[in-house]
């Protein structure tokens, strides 16, 4: 996948140090993977992929001002976002301290001011309204909701990044729309949607 161009064909306005930060981000990616086995994307194309598919929801998310991703991992979506978005202050909830260590790295090393991750189960975080909360991978929509209660208002917007199995688990769901790419389903949530 050439990433630059799958980008620029979907118009996604990106920050003119965005592919320098992917950059720099891969990198690290690689060398600690190998130590310390973040995540299951080995290769450059896996990869690339993993980071389209962070990075798509910025061409229909709103503005928002800030952004908390539930279980970050190795940085999809949240550190990516965090690239993108850079005028959001996103907040990385990763309760694994090789996770987590290595997105404290990301963010020094590449003077992430808008960045603050936090080494915690979202559950033992203390209550905080945020604009847009995100999650992959992590649970169903049903208990994403639940560990999001503390954490959103009837403003915030809620994007979870879902494969298709979303279509069962919003039946009962008011207020959605789900946002299909050829391998993702995004399941946009809010009062507004």
């Amino acid at each position: 996948m050439d990433l630059k161009a799958a980008l620029a064909s979907d118009n996604i306005e990106l920050p003119e140090n965005f592919f320098f930060n992917i950059q720099k981000y891969k990198e690290h990616l690689f060398k600690w993977n190998k130590i310390h086995n973040l995540t299951g994307a080995k290769d450059v194309n896996t990869v690339d992929e993993f980071i389209y598919d962070a990075v798509f929801p910025v061409s229909f998310l709103p503005k928002v001002n800030s952004l908390m991703d539930i279980g970050t991992g190795a940085g999809f979506p949240g550190m990516i976002l965090a690239f993108a978005l850079p005028d959001t202050h996103v907040t990385l909830v990763e309760p694994l301290t090789k996770r987590a260590s290595f997105l404290q790295f990301i963010k020094a090393d590449l003077g992430l001011s808008n960045v603050t991750v936090v080494k915690k189960r979202v559950e033992q975080m203390e209550p905080k309204i945020f604009d847009l909360v995100t999650s992959r991978a992590v649970t169903d929509t049903k208990m994403l909701l639940k560990l999001s209660e503390n954490f959103r208002d009837k403003h915030s917007k809620l994007l979870f990044y879902k494969g298709e199995k979303v279509f069962d688990e919003v039946q009962e769901i008011q207020n959605h729309k789900i946002i299909e790419t050829k391998n993702r389903h995004y399941l946009l949530l809010g009062e507004d949607i």
